[in-house]
């Protein structure tokens, strides 16, 4: 009984060091290989630096606005919201987001928002949005910016994602990136 007690404490020990410092050494391996050593994409702008793998906040109306983030785009405790869909502070949480967003696009009809513009991410800290998402702000946009509206559709396109190998996930923008590209306009 004794030496299989000792022997299954060993082989604990063993498969630890193998799977917590091995996986974690190999991981870190692949990581020194990826662009940018592992540490995610990041863009430098007017001396400003940004990661476009974490959401950002944008809710200024001159600028294509970012899904809502459970935790306030803090990445240091991405989370969602933990709430069922029938949950009543959820529900009043998605109804003041539709309000907030009716109220700075007037012009869209609330069964035209996609539910994404409304709904936070299971991380908090989705950085992506559909075309759909992006689309449906260029007439705020557009009068704000007194951009023309082909303009803007042009930029979403050039900032669109494309699936991975055409089959893997939906179209998206990064919202970062298009609202540098759109602070690049003139």
């Amino acid at each position: 009984m004794k030496s299989y007690i000792f022997s299954s404490i060993r082989l604990t020990f063993i498969l630890a060091i193998i799977f917590i410092g091995g996986y974690s050494l190999v991981i870190l391996g692949i990581a020194q290989l990826s662009p940018n050593k592992g540490k995610g994409e990041i863009i430098t702008q007017n001396d400003r630096t940004y990661y476009t793998n974490i959401g950002q906040k944008f809710t200024d109306d001159k600028y294509f606005w970012s899904r809502p983030s459970a935790v306030d785009y803090n990445a240091s405790g991405s989370a969602g919201s933990n709430k069922a869909p029938s949950n009543p502070d959820y529900l009043k949480e998605v109804q003041k987001r539709i309000d907030y967003f009716l109220v700075h696009n007037p012009e869209i009809k609330k069964s035209e928002i996609p539910s994404e513009m409304v709904t936070a991410s299971g991380s908090g800290l989705d950085p992506d949005i559909s075309v759909a998402s992006a689309n449906i702000q260029i007439k705020r946009i557009s009068k704000i910016r007194t951009i023309p509206e082909a303009n803007l559709k042009q930029l979403i396109l050039s900032n669109t994602e494309k699936p991975l190998l055409g089959l893997f996930g939906p179209e998206k923008i990064n919202v970062l990136k298009l609202n540098l590209a759109l602070d690049q306009l003139k």
